[in-house]
């Protein structure tokens, strides 16, 4: 009797056997599952740090340079342009506007080593013929801009281009009116044509 109880309770710790094995099997794999859920926060703040990291070092190599940047002397370029005079009241516009951008308010170089000179034509022109309208009618008036800059030392010519401008103004049918409401938009457009030119000849200065 005895021997069969041995045989009996080996038999049934051989079945119990890999049922225990499959317990820890699972259990090993419930583990391994947790351990990789808790070190998941921690893998996404180093993926973040790295795509940080990534995003920064390519920003410092980009070079890029504001358009009124100080980068090669340009501003110290730009004071020493010597600009023509003007032929009419809307060149003087745009040249006022420009010894104001190219000085920086400090007016107009007391020696200069470059020649900007220009050619500016405005034109006015009624969209609707106010004659048949009553009250504001659409306008528009375009300035252009024709200049060369160049060096004063050797006469070289540094760039020559043709820029324009278009602005729109509402048209009053009293005379006075309609001449105040041309004169501003071609002050309007002379202003930002001015600002067109710095930006091209600040370019090529920085060159």
């Amino acid at each position: 009797m005895p021997s069969s109880r041995r045989s009996c309770s080996s038999r049934r710790f051989r079945q119990r056997l890999p049922a225990t094995r499959r317990r820890r099997s699972s259990s090993s794999h419930r583990g391994s599952s947790t351990l990789l859920f808790e070190r998941l926060p921690a893998l996404r703040r180093a993926s973040q740090t790295a795509l940080v990291l990534l995003a920064c070092a390519t920003l410092a190599a980009c070079q890029v340079r504001p358009l009124y940047s100080s980068a090669g002397g340009t501003p110290a370029k730009l004071a020493a342009i010597k600009i023509s005079p003007a032929d009419d009241r809307v060149e003087q516009v745009v040249r006022n506007q420009l010894i104001f951008l190219t000085s920086g308010g400090a007016g107009e170089p007391a020696k200069a080593d470059y020649q900007l000179t220009m050619n500016v034509t405005s034109a006015r022109a009624d969209i609707i013929d106010d004659s048949v309208s009553v009250g504001l009618t659409p306008g528009r008036v375009t300035v252009n801009a024709t200049y060369t800059l160049s060096h004063i030392s050797d006469g070289k010519v540094l760039k020559t281009a043709t820029r324009s401008v278009t602005s729109l103004v509402d048209i009053g049918n009293q005379q006075f009116a309609k001449l105040r409401a041309y004169r501003d938009a071609e002050d309007r457009a002379g202003r930002e044509l001015a600002e067109f030119i710095r930006a091209d000849i600040a370019a090529t200065l920085g060159r």
